[in-house]
C-alpha cells in the first residue's frame, strides 16, 4: 500500500497505476479535440474519464494510420497498427496493459461492458485506411459503422453502466448513438474534404469528385447529416442526466459545423477547413445548459440514406 500525495487515504500500489493511465488519456483529449474537450467536460467525472479513456485509444489508432512519422512505410504503420489492437485484446481479457492509453481503455470497457463486438469493427475500418482510397456507399457504411458507430455505442455503454435497466435502455437508445457517430463522422469528412483528397489521396465522399466537386451532390451530403442529427436529436433527451447535457453540446456544435457548411462550397471547402471559433462554442455549450440537454434540430429531405445501407446489409 502506498500514498498518493494530494489523497488523504491509502491506496492500493496498482491503483496509482490506473490514475497515470487515466491521466494521460485525457491529456490526449485535451491536446486533440477542442470540440470534444468542451463537451466532456459538461459530463460527470465518473462518466467524463471513461469517454476520456475511450477517446484516447480512438485517437492513438488514428493517429497511427493519418499521422504516421516520416521514416514509417505503409508496413511500419500496419504492424503499429496490429500490434495496438493485439494489446487491447489481450487487456480486455487482462484487465492491464504496459501501453498506458490502453490500459485505461481496457479499465473503462471491463467496467461498462464494452467486448470485441465493439473494437474489433473499429481496427477493422482504421486498418482499411492503410489501403482503401476510394469507397461506394456500401463500402463506406461498413467504413463509418467500424469509425465512429462504434463509438457512439461505446460511450452509450459508459453513458448507462450504473443506470438502472441498463440492458434495455442501451437496445432503445443504440440506434440514436449510432446515427450521432455517423453525423460526426460525415461531417469531418465534409470538413477534411481538401487534406483527404489531397493530403491522403482518400475519396470518401461518394458522388464529389475533388478535382470537380459538384455543389449539388455537396448539398446532398449535408441532408444526409441533417437526417442523421435529427434522428440523433430524438435520443438525447432520453440519456442519463450525468451525460445528456454534454452529448447535446457535442449534438449542437456539429448542427453548427454543418450550417456552415452550407454556406459554403465544395471547392471553398476543399480549400478551407470550416470551424466553430471558441467563442461560438462557448455560447453553444451554455445554450445547452439553459436547455437541460434538449438539442436543436434541422429535419430535412431524405438523402442517401446510409444508415439504412448498413442496416440492411
Amino acid at each position: 500500500m502506498m500514498h498518493i500525495p494530494g489523497h488523504t487515504e491509502v491506496v492500493p500500489p496498482h491503483r496509482r497505476y490506473d490514475e497515470v493511465a487515466e491521466a494521460c488519456a485525457a491529456m490526449v483529449i485535451r491536446s486533440y479535440s477542442s470540440s470534444f474537450g468542451l463537451a466532456s467536460r459538461l459530463l460527470t467525472p465518473r462518466i467524463r474519464r471513461d469517454v476520456q479513456n475511450i477517446y484516447a485509444l480512438v485517437r492513438v489508432a488514428d493517429e497511427i494510420v493519418d499521422a504516421p512519422r516520416p521514416e514509417q512505410g505503409l508496413v511500419d504503420r500496419s504492424n503499429e497498427l496490429d500490434q495496438l489492437e493485439e494489446q487491447t485484446s489481450v487487456a480486455l481479457v487482462t484487465g492491464s496493459s504496459s501501453n498506458l492509453v490502453v490500459h485505461a481503455f481496457a479499465q473503462t470497457a471491463r467496467r461498462v461492458g464494452v467486448d470485441l463486438d465493439l473494437v474489433a469493427p473499429f481496427f477493422d475500418s482504421m486498418r482499411s485506411d492503410l489501403t482503401q482510397v476510394q469507397h461506394d456507399f456500401d463500402t463506406l457504411a461498413t467504413y463509418i459503422y467500424g469509425s465512429a458507430e462504434v463509438v457512439g455505442l461505446m460511450c452509450l455503454r459508459a453513458f448507462l453502466a450504473d443506470e438502472p435497466k441498463s440492458v434495455a435502455r442501451y437496445d432503445h437508445l443504440a440506434p440514436g448513438a449510432q446515427r450521432l457517430g455517423a453525423a460526426f463522422q460525415k461531417i469531418n469528412f465534409l470538413r477534411d474534404f481538401g487534406e483527404d483528397s489531397d493530403g491522403l489521396g482518400r475519396r470518401y465522399l461518394v458522388g464529389l469528385d475533388p478535382d470537380d466537386p459538384a455543389d449539388s451532390a455537396w448539398a446532398l451530403w449535408l441532408d444526409d447529416i441533417d437526417l442523421d442529427l435529427t434522428a440523433a436529436a430524438a435520443a438525447i433527451p432520453h440519456l442519463p442526466a450525468g451525460s445528456r447535457v454534454a452529448v447535446c453540446t457535442a449534438h449542437d456544435l456539429f448542427a453548427e459545423l454543418t450550417a456552415r457548411l452550407r454556406e459554403s462550397s465544395a471547392t471553398e471547402a476543399r480549400r478551407t477547413r470550416v470551424r466553430v471559433p471558441s467563442a461560438g462554442k462557448a455560447r453553444i455549450a451554455a445554450a445547452a445548459v439553459a436547455r437541460r440537454g434538449m438539442p436543436r434540430t434541422a429535419p430535412r429531405a431524405e438523402a442517401f440514406g446510409l444508415h439504412r445501407r448498413k442496416a440492411n446489409a
